[in-house]
């Protein structure tokens, strides 16, 4: 666990959903020659949830999401898909994951490459896949290596749907897509995540449309953990207020600063610069506050590396050896 991070105190009233986390790590760590690439994360994503996983390039990303579909092993520690190892036959089953390299057969065509998939998954779909396909009127006998990019992309999506996971793992997906074709497959998304209960975790650079769609957090950086939990409950554990005129404010004191920009007043007092605090008490009466966007939640984290990282109570994990005995998992490397 990373002792400089900030967790809600236990007790808190909060107690963790019923059932299996569809992802609990517990002191997850992953070393190559140059360094640490992801270092003692601990948190646990609860089922159901639609989660945006931010940081900076560099930061952990991808890895963390290479090992949760045992891509690659840990160094450290232990994770868990539903309870089970990454790589056990379940997990596998119940977990799709696109990444940014969309790999398909260039040769295939279309309709070739979702029998592929109706052939490779007992739970497949194919009015699903089929549907995501013709809506952006793909043809079913072109060849993928014909397509442009954003063509390829509808046809992964397909694939990744059409399996009907439990979880769903989308690294930087909509990157090459235009406004429009984004928008659609986003609304694609929540809804088929909304119906059937899927669990999606998707790693984002467009802070502003992650606001939208997610409901859940991880933020990493520099290979750690810096901010989990619900969005309602970590926008709720902060504020932004205004900024005195002058000097240093008093009225601050209870409060941990995240950041001070003139950039957060925006939406403050007069056009006044505005500071974003992690909440340590009642405001003050009369106090000018209003709860971050997400948005300014997650740039004043990422821009402020030197705060403490704040795991609220929905994403801390259970207990430890829990987590590594659980279901006879695979042994982790030192």
């Amino acid at each position: 666990m990373n002792h400089s991070a900030t967790h809600f105190p236990a007790g808190a009233g909060y107690a963790h959903p019923l059932g299996r986390p569809a992802i609990e790590a517990h002191g997850l760590g992953k070393k190559y020659r140059r360094g640490w690439a992801l270092r003692d994360v601990s948190f646990r994503l609860p089922a159901g949830r639609v989660c945006g996983l931010v940081g900076p390039n560099g930061a952990g990303k991808s890895t963390l999401m290479s090992l949760a579909t045992h891509m690659i092993r840990p160094t450290t520690g232990g994770l868990r898909v539903f309870g089970q190892a990454p790589g056990s036959d379940e997990a596998v089953r119940r977990t799709a994951f696109l990444s940014q390299e969309k790999p398909l057969f260039r040769r295939f065509t279309v309709a070739e490459t979702l029998r592929l998939g109706r052939e490779l998954n007992p739970r497949w779909d194919q009015g699903v896949a089929e549907g995501i396909v013709s809506a952006g009127q793909v043809p079913l006998t072109a060849r993928i290596g014909t397509l442009s990019g954003g063509q390829r992309t509808r046809v992964a999506f397909a694939l990744a749907f059409g399996k009907r996971p439990d979880l769903l793992i989308l690294d930087e997906p909509m990157s090459d897509l235009d406004p429009l074709v984004r928008r659609e497959l986003t609304q694609t998304l929540t809804a088929e995540a909304a119906q059937h209960g899927t669990t999606v975790l998707v790693s984002s650079h467009m802070l502003a449309e992650l606001q939208y769609i997610c409901d859940y957090l991880l933020v990493v950086a520099n290979g750690g953990l810096r901010l989990a939990g619900e969005v309602d409950e970590l926008r709720a554990a902060h504020a932004l207020l205004a900024a005195p005129d002058a000097g240093p404010s008093p009225h601050l004191a209870p409060h941990r600063v995240i950041e001070s920009r003139g950039a957060l007043g925006a939406r403050g007092d007069e056009g006044r610069p505005g500071v974003l605090v992690r909440l340590g008490g009642p405001l003050e009466y009369g106090e000018r506050a209003a709860p971050p966007t997400l948005e300014e939640l997650l740039l004043g984290y990422l821009r402020s590396p030197d705060v403490p990282a704040l795991i609220a109570p929905s994403a801390q994990p259970g207990d430890i050896h829990d987590i590594l005995t659980r279901d006879q998992p695979e042994t982790v490397t030192a």
